[in-house]
């Protein structure tokens, strides 16, 4: 008996489901990739030569959150923010840093950041390193470009991926459900994903960009969902007997005891999001994705070696900045 006789026509089902949505919606897909591209850009820019304005702002709040035991410190940033700003005002400074003290003004951010994170300051000299190592190796922009994208990446991974694991942590059907789902959106190769958001929104970014969601977002599902399920049973049953409402009990009890869990899953999809950097320069998207295509197309383990330890490098910093423990 021959099985292929008759097949079940699954490409051209996919490839005539992708011809319709490409002639009917092609001004709706090409806006939303030019705003999803110049959001990533933006953010990019930014990162490459932050505004004066902005980068007052960010310090105020740094300092304000690293030094908020003593009261002078909200003054402090409060009026370094007003005398930027009126000397912006003025003309006196420079709309943005100059590029030759950029790169170490955000890493002095990133370090600051992640005091205010961990309070500890062995996982901020990690950081430094790290970016110190990515500037001597010349690599500033491809990181710049590549932190955007997984930047946007991972908060919209975060932003779809705890409200369903909580979902799914309190309807288990559900979960049963979504499984499957999540196993396939796990287990099918990466390249499959460009493949349509290249034919919806052509070469680039935004393809990269929905590839990698689709990726990456399975994680911080099932992280949300493991740590809201582990909660343990007497304290849901002590806040319960306090009189504690359903949304008392999911934020004051559910999601503090899940929140180590949730923070695994944003480390989980920042990982998971770096280590598509390289397929999503097969499709035009800049990065440290982009050297280790170069490396790879010239037979240049010089090249790659260089790129690769960027990138580990990178994913080494982020994973210390990030880290949070019970």
């Amino acid at each position: 008996m021959d099985f292929t006789a008759w097949q079940i026509p699954i490409g051209p089902w996919a490839k005539a489901l992708f011809d319709w949505l490409k002639l009917n919606f092609k001004p709706t897909f090409k806006a939303f990739g030019d705003a999803t591209k110049g959001a990533v850009e933006g953010l990019t820019n930014i990162l490459q030569a932050p505004p004066l304005d902005l980068l007052a702002v960010v310090v105020a709040v740094l300092a304000l959150s690293i030094l908020r035991r003593f009261k002078l410190a909200g003054y402090v940033g409060a009026l370094g923010l007003v005398a930027v700003l009126a000397l912006r005002q003025a003309g006196i400074v420079v709309p943005t840093l100059p590029a030759s003290i950029s790169p170490l003004v955000v890493v002095a951010l990133f370090m600051a950041l992640t005091f205010v994170i961990q309070r500890r300051w062995q996982p901020c000299v990690i950081v430094a390193l790290g970016f110190l190592f990515i500037l001597n190796q010349g690599y500033w922009k491809e990181t710049t470009e590549t932190l955007s994208l997984a930047a946007f990446v991972c908060a919209i991974c975060m932003a779809i991926g705890v409200p369903v694991g909580v979902a799914a942590a309190h309807r288990p059907r559900l979960f049963q459900a979504m499984q499957p789902v999540l196993d396939l959106m796990q287990t099918l190769p990466a390249p499959v994903y460009l493949i349509p958001f290249v034919i919806l929104f052509s070469i680039g970014v935004v393809p990269a960009l929905f590839a990698s969601i689709i990726f990456v977002v399975p994680a911080s599902i099932r992280l949300t969902h493991l740590g809201v399920a582990s909660t343990p049973i007497a304290l849901k049953e002590a806040a319960t007997a306090f009189g504690a409402t359903p949304r008392q009990l999911l934020w004051k009890v559910e999601l503090p005891w899940a929140f180590p869990q949730i923070m695994a899953g944003l480390n989980q999809t920042i990982m998971l999001s770096l280590s598509m950097v390289v397929i999503s320069a097969w499709v035009g998207a800049a990065g440290l994705g982009v050297p280790v295509v170069k490396a790879l197309n010239q037979v240049r383990p010089d090249l790659g070696f260089e790129a690769g330890a960027v990138i580990v490098a990178l994913a080494i910093l982020l994973d210390r900045m990030l880290r949070v423990e019970r």
